[in-house]
């Protein structure tokens, strides 16, 4: 195993890209599967809502897979309708609450584009769709110019090879290549406009970094150590107590003392992590274990602001999973 270290050690590090890349190889591997056996344009009044339905609810599926699997998400919500501490609404936390719920979705939101990027750039789903309503084209109308029953038989261009039309072949072949170039079209517009996005998204939030490069570099790092330290403690911890209650059971003796954290030290430290520019704290753990005095709370400081883009891994790489 020694050989596969390396490379294990950089999917736990990434485990939210590799988790967000995979969902995309499956959104994209799904569509052209999808295409290819399950699609069958119905090539009549129904073809413009059925390709959509092809386009977009599957998107939408992926789209909230994402978010079933998001432990972020999870996180947020977890408690939020029980102790009048934890609900979303008021203030600061509100704000925080949903830009943390915006990031999410703008990770969850790449499986759902993939497979509207690979339908557009595989041409069957726009064909379908345009042909049931070839008043959406890019361009001029499909029958401009052409025989008056075009405007009827439209409808059946994905079905040219197994339904009778009456318009000559050369039609038929450019209304179809034009089609196919318009939803390519689409399809690269539409990757391209998510890459820039992207990447302005990426430099905005690195420009307006309140830390410098290295020590975003350290912060990531002790998160990864403090979430795998914590992982084995707490193994540790409830094995400690398993231990304890089982043979107090068995013997039938009163259990021995047994300190563990408190309901509240298990909620503070698992809130929404908060920035302050005049602290230094890497992670509500660590500004538990600074800050928290007797049953004084450490979610809502004085000075704290919402953490800024860049730092937004905080409550990421506290998951082990998306």
């Amino acid at each position: 195993m020694a050989p596969f270290q390396p490379v294990l050690k950089l999917a736990v590090k990434h485990s939210a890209l590799f988790g967000y890349g995979t969902l995309s190889l499956l959104a994209a591997g799904g569509e052209q599967l999808f295409s290819a056996v399950v699609f069958r344009c119905p090539c009549n009044s129904w073809s413009f809502r059925y390709a959509m339905v092809f386009l977009l609810v599957p998107a939408l599926l992926l789209l909230l897979l994402g978010y079933i699997l998001s432990r972020r998400m999870w996180k947020l919500f977890t408690g939020c309708c029980g102790s009048p501490n934890h609900r979303l609404y008021g203030g600061d936390k509100c704000r925080q609450s949903l830009w943390v719920f915006c990031q999410v979705t703008a990770g969850v939101a790449l499986a759902p584009l993939t497979w509207i990027a690979s339908a557009l750039l595989n041409t069957t789903f726009f064909e379908c769709a345009v042909s049931g309503n070839p008043n959406l084209t890019l361009g001029e109308p499909l029958c401009l110019n052409k025989k008056p029953e075009c405007q009827e038989q439209v409808s059946r261009l994905p079905c040219a090879n197994i339904l009778p039309l009456d318009l000559e072949k050369s039609q038929v072949e450019e209304m179809l290549l034009r089609l196919r170039a318009e939803s390519q079209v689409l399809g690269w517009i539409l990757i391209a406009f998510i890459l820039t996005l992207g990447l302005v998204f990426m430099c905005l939030s690195h420009c307006c970094s309140p830390v410098s490069f290295l020590q975003l570099k350290f912060w990531k790092t002790y998160l990864q150590k403090e979430q795998d330290l914590f992982e084995q403690k707490a193994k540790e911890h409830a094995c400690e107590l398993a231990e304890r209650n089982l043979k107090s059971f068995f013997e039938s003796t009163k259990p021995s003392p047994f300190l563990s954290p408190s309901t509240k030290s298990w909620q503070q430290v698992s809130s929404l992590y908060s920035f302050n520019p005049n602290g230094q704290h890497y992670s509500m753990l660590h500004k538990y274990v600074e800050c928290a005095e007797g049953n004084s709370s450490i979610q809502h400081s004085e000075g704290e602001e919402i953490p800024p883009i860049v730092l937004g891994f905080v409550d990421h790489c506290e998951e082990s999973g998306f």
